[in-house]
């Protein structure tokens, strides 16, 4: 009997992922923890392992399409198995007698061609798409009974309607004739996202293009630039719309009088770079800060679990690391016990190791509060998303020298902001602002007695 892999979790509350590239084809023999698929999420790329050893008899979900995690992808024959070879045909019926494949269209149309798995779906009185799929679908309110798929045993894959999309939409439906325009079989699933109704007249046909797909049906004039939207920042853009609604966001700031750590850091970064081979940055300083203030202050790393709030115990760090086309959120594990070298030492591997496309699941996994530097890019004031399911996000902005007053008389001091933003089902005003106070005396308090080590 054949063993079902199925779409893994890759990472910490990532939900799907996109199949960017297959490594095995149907026949081949693979061993358990061989690599079978690149897989593509917002968090990061990763290989899926074999989890037994056998012959892949059927590859479920076609490269390029985004399914959610525990979704059948391909069927492996263990070794030593008795199951026979199966035909494309008898793979696509056996399929459709699984229960946990759901991706297989059926015919909405009568006259058009007629499919052994569809015919299947049709006398279980199923037919089922991907969620990918349904929820593109819906978004541009493509008709999927008028989609002609291009993958396995006939399948409508996420390309198939990508296409749609790229091409400016789905034309009007021809006019039906009663009989048509409600078939006696059409299940719930394709009529919730079927354009016309019976009930409808004529005109009413176009409406799904006057809401779902006129929303994205933006004019373009000759010149512009198309990009397409790749798979991770889909799964970014989605996951920002998320935490800003599910999350009600609150937002506050201080200043930061650094001047001491200016002309600390300033004096002991060459010979921190000669004796330990890394750079010194601004960075670390205020991560130790921030780490020593959650400490004092532990309700800022928590998470709202909806009856509950979860106070973490270990204090995870992520940051912030940009490649080319993508943000990507390392975790600095364990930040409360590393000194400013440890710091340093784990900023310097993440931000390497992400630009190289080299991170693992567990480098993305865990974080517990993020620090964001949004002052390398010179930055002095912004309203950073929180990075759910985080209670609250701190970003560091640039080292600025401004005219400040001290004791009635005007000084040139270095001065940073710094915003957080909270989640106020977690995180009240009082909380915080005591929680900024701490980092801002903590940070305003180094000097040449602070320890690197």
């Amino acid at each position: 009997m054949a063993t079902k892999v199925l779409m893994p979790q890759l990472g910490e509350s990532v939900t799907e992922g996109t199949i960017t590239k297959w490594l095995v084809k149907v026949g081949d023999v693979v061993k358990k923890y061989d690599p079978l698929a690149e897989v593509t999420t917002d968090k990061v790329n990763a290989e899926v392992p074999s989890t037994v050893s056998g012959r892949v008899t059927e590859i479920v979900v076609p490269e390029g399409e985004t399914v959610a995690v525990g979704t059948l992808i391909l069927y492996i024959e263990e070794e030593g198995g008795a199951a026979e070879p199966q035909t494309p045909a008898a793979a696509d019926v056996s399929a459709a007698a699984d229960t946990t494949v759901s991706a297989e269209p059926v015919s909405a149309t009568p006259n058009a061609p007629s499919r052994p798995a569809a015919a299947a779906k049709q006398q279980g009185g199923k037919q089922r798409y991907s969620p990918a799929v349904l929820r593109l679908a819906q978004e541009h309110g493509i008709d999927l009974s008028r989609v002609q798929g291009t993958g396995l045993g006939g399948r409508v894959t996420r390309k198939d309607v990508q296409a749609i999309i790229d091409a400016g939409g789905q034309p009007p439906a021809a006019a039906e004739t009663p009989a048509a325009a409600a078939p006696a079989q059409q299940p719930a699933e394709v009529a919730a996202v079927s354009a016309p109704s019976a009930q409808h007249a004529a005109p009413a046909v176009s409406a799904p293009a006057a809401t779902g797909a006129n929303a994205f049906d933006i004019p373009v004039a000759p010149g512009d630039q198309i990009i397409p939207v790749t798979p991770v920042r889909r799964t970014i853009a989605n996951r920002m719309v998320q935490s800003k609604h599910e999350a009600p966001h609150a937002w506050t700031m201080v200043e930061v009088d650094v001047t001491n750590l200016v002309n600390f850091r300033n004096q002991v970064k060459e010979e921190f770079k000669r004796k330990e081979g890394v750079n010194l940055t601004f960075l670390p300083f205020f991560i130790k800060a921030v780490v020593e203030a959650l400490k004092e202050y532990p309700m800022l790393n928590s998470t709202w679990a909806g009856d509950k709030i979860i106070v973490r115990k270990n204090i995870n760090i992520s940051i912030a690391v940009a490649t080319e086309d993508a943000l990507f959120v390392p975790v600095i594990k364990d930040a409360d016990q590393k000194s400013i070298l440890g710091i340093a030492k784990s900023i310097e591997d993440l931000a390497a190791r992400t630009r190289a496309g080299k991170l693992t699941m567990d480098d993305m996994s865990g974080g517990t509060f993020t620090v964001n530097n949004t002052g390398s890019f010179g930055s002095v004031l912004s309203m950073p998303i929180i990075n759910a399911p985080q209670a609250a996000i701190l970003s560091v902005e640039a080292i600025v020298k401004r005219p400040v007053v001290i004791d009635d008389m005007i000084a040139i001091r270095s001065m940073v902001n710094l915003c957080l933003s909270l989640d106020h089902r977690v995180l009240d005003g009082l909380i915080c602002g005591r929680f900024l106070q701490s980092v801002k005396q903590k940070l305003e308090a180094i000097g040449p007695d602070t320890k690197l080590y």
